[in-house]
């Protein structure tokens, strides 16, 4: 998984996910972060931690949001928690090692902090960015794939706005783009249209095939 939104549970249940074996954090915002609890189902049926990997700027909150998880007191009172096993990374490595296969993390900018993408052979997931340095970049040289963060059509200090989102679009050269992170700027039928060839707007449910 990539993040664990706040409907983790109800994303999981749509797309009847059977397991997860890991768990890649880009960022310890609410809207990424606020579903960890729901991880605890996984345990019951896997038995074993879940390794979960991220940042120093991620672990560290995590550690502070979710004290309970990652620093456990000795006698747990009332229902389980989630079993977790906190993997800290540093963006700039060449790849972390994830169930045996060799996963590239993206060095992104979120407005003042570091937020991370990932990339998975030719595809690659950057999403929440208001800037992609120019060695992440390089990164992201012969991806077929692209997973883009657009939050709006007007400017944010935080996220790409369209305008930004396909200056990265002509400088990566994926073969398709999905735009995610969308806000209710983009009506999806008016906005799909006007977009250039191999772009695209994601949508909830989407499913895609390498």
């Amino acid at each position: 998984m990539i993040d664990t939104s706040t409907d983790f549970r109800t994303q999981a249940l749509r797309a009847k996910i059977p397991r997860v074996d890991a768990v890649l954090y880009t960022h310890p915002h609410a809207d990424h972060i606020n579903g960890i609890d729901e991880l605890r189902s996984f345990n019951f049926f896997q038995k074993d931690p879940i390794p979960v990997y991220g940042n120093d700027w991620t672990c560290e909150e995590l550690r502070k949001k979710f004290e309970y998880i990652f620093t456990p007191p000795k006698v747990i009172e009332g229902g389980g928690i989630p079993m977790l096993t906190l993997c800290q990374f540093d963006a700039s490595c060449q790849f972390i090692e994830v169930m045996g296969q060799k996963i590239i993390p993206i060095s992104l900018r979120h407005g003042s902090k570091e937020c991370v993408g990932y990339r998975f052979g030719s595809v690659a997931y950057v999403t929440d960015c208001s800037f992609i340095p120019d060695e992440s970049l390089e990164r992201l040289r012969g991806v077929s794939l692209l997973i883009l963060d657009c939050l709006r059509i007007t400017p944010h200090n935080t996220h790409f706005n369209l305008e930004q989102a396909l200056e990265a679009v002509e400088k990566i050269r994926a073969e398709k783009t999905f735009l995610t992170h969308l806000g209710h700027d983009f009506d999806y039928g008016t906005w799909e249209t006007k977009l250039p060839k191999g772009v695209h707007l994601a949508y909830d449910g989407l499913t895609l095939k390498r």
